[in-house]
């Protein structure tokens, strides 16, 4: 009995439902060798290579030094409370004090979810942008915002190592444009796979001439070039128009994001509330309000919000951190607690979420919980910054128990797996101090608050340790410095008011 051969353009498309984009863009080079105008083909081989190097614009964003040091979009320089996203000191308050919870480089309080975004801020000096690290698996900046994005040719090399499979530089951009079944899979080839912007938004711009600028697709896809390149108030009046055309969630989340990056958080968040009129419940939407919220300082509003998320989609794992995270830091460890379990039933497993644990079990005395937790996210860490978090958080427990020995070696194993852990200097000088070794602690604190200046504790510290000294001038310029890090510590009013009057006096 003969067996029937399986139509090769069928079978490329069968690869492509499954995923296997390498196996379907070797089938369709097959046939376009045979028939080199099989428009079918071709455009299902365009659609295979995008998606190996698809990433979604939704999420995804990371402000790099050039964005952020040459903006050329002016701002108020003092923004009402509430209404920017870039100075720290404007929140709704309500939210935890430095205190409680640790503060970020912008003056945030750290989140319970690594977000690209959560960890910017806007950093004051070029010195300080290049010092503070904008990603979650390195320690140094995003020099610009094409770095994440794969560089201009080298994805077409990868994918096809014989050379590029479309020559842009020869497309006849008007004729395609006229072509809605193949212009749509160009576009978004030229867009993501070759981040050739340019060309794609010249695409874009014919082709929505040609839909008689009726086509909310094309307009969506107009704004995302405006955006990329930096555009924004362009962007802005693209999405708008598509929003007019039609409705659809991620419309709303690409306006949003003009909206956080030209520093609009009243405008993204009326945004958000008016998309969920129209799609009542949902997810990302909901998300986008609770981020909003939790980088306005607004903590309460945020996780109110993350509760709604949560009715919606009870397993979405950035929700259950950050309402986790908040009730740790609101001195609730044992709900955390419940939290953090819920994650590692739904098949998180890793080291964050095992730090966090041993923190949770050990400040709600669950001791035998602890060490074994903390075991575990000693063997599951992926790099030294996280092994140094991991030391730190033993040190702390080694503290709590009066370990004061265990606590100086954690410290010191932290510093030697990050030698920029601001916090672990500060401990150790405390330590130090205790011991009598007074230049020493000093050094620890003046490196500490060098690395950390959004941090109140080693000023706080050192201006303790120079009063103790008789530095009354050192220890008056370091009290300044926590008041501005913390103006609601009440020990560093103290000191201050104790040295203005001896000042007064002389």
């Amino acid at each position: 009995m003969e067996l029937v051969p399986i139509d090769p353009l069928f079978l490329a498309w069968s690869y492509f439902r499954r995923r296997k984009f390498q196996q379907c863009s070797e089938v369709c080079t097959k046939i376009l060798e045979d028939t080199p105008y099989d428009q079918a083909a071709w455009s299902l081989k365009t659609r295979a290579l995008t998606e190996m190097v698809y990433i979604d614009e939704v999420d995804v964003d990371q402000e790099g030094i050039a964005e952020m040091m040459l903006d050329e979009s002016s701002i108020a320089q003092v923004a009402r409370p509430g209404t920017s996203l870039r100075l720290p000191g404007t929140s709704h308050g309500g939210g935890p004090t430095p205190a409680v919870r640790p503060m970020t480089h912008s003056g945030r309080p750290m989140t319970g979810f690594v977000r690209p975004s959560t960890q910017s801020g806007r950093p004051g000096t070029m010195e300080q942008a290049i010092k503070t690290p904008r990603t979650a698996h390195t320690a140094r900046p995003v020099t610009s915002a094409s770095g994440r994005f794969v560089r201009l040719g080298t994805a077409s090399m990868l994918t096809n190592p014989d050379g590029p499979f479309i020559n842009l530089s020869r497309l006849n951009l008007a004729k395609y444009a006229q072509k809605p079944n193949l212009s749509k899979t160009l576009f978004e080839y030229i867009f993501h796979h070759e981040n050739d912007v340019k060309n794609a938004l010249d695409l874009a711009a014919l082709a929505t001439e040609h839909a008689q600028f009726k086509d909310w697709w094309w307009k969506v896809q107009l704004g995302k070039c405006y955006y990329r390149l930096g555009l924004h108030r362009e962007a802005e009046k693209q999405f708008r128009s598509a929003l007019n055309h039609q409705e659809f969630v991620d419309t709303y989340l690409y306006l949003a994001k003009v909206y956080q990056r030209l520093d609009q958080p009243i405008t993204a968040l009326n945004l958000f509330k008016q998309g969920l009129d129209y799609f009542p419940g949902e997810v990302t939407l909901l998300t986008g309000i609770a981020r909003i919220h939790e980088e306005m300082n607004n903590i309460p509003s945020a996780t109110e919000y993350y509760k709604d998320v949560l009715k919606q989609d009870n397993t979405h794992v950035e929700a259950i951190a950050c309402i986790g995270s908040n009730h740790f830091y609101t001195d609730q460890p044992e709900i955390a607690l419940r939290f953090y379990r819920r994650l590692l039933q739904m098949g998180v497993y890793n080291c964050q979420l095992y730090n966090n644990l041993g923190l949770c079990c050990f400040y709600a005395q669950q001791y035998d919980m602890t060490l074994s937790s903390f075991e575990r996210a000693l063997s599951l860490v992926a790099n030294d910054e996280e092994l140094a978090d991991v030391w730190y958080n033993l040190g702390h427990v080694a503290v709590g128990i009066g370990e004061l020995t265990l606590a100086y070696q954690c410290f010191k194993l932290a510093l030697a797996n990050n030698n920029d852990h601001a916090e672990a200097y500060n401990n150790l000088a405390v330590l130090e101090f205790r011991k009598g070794r007074i230049e020493q602690a000093k050094a620890f604190l003046q490196t500490a608050a060098s690395l950390a200046p959004h941090m109140y504790e080693p000023h706080f510290n050192l201006s303790t340790l120079s009063d103790t000294l008789g530095d009354l001038q050192s220890s008056y310029m370091a009290a300044q410095k926590s008041e501005d890090a913390f103006p609601d510590h009440v020990d560093t009013q103290q000191i201050l008011k104790n040295l203005r009057q001896h000042f007064s006096l002389l």
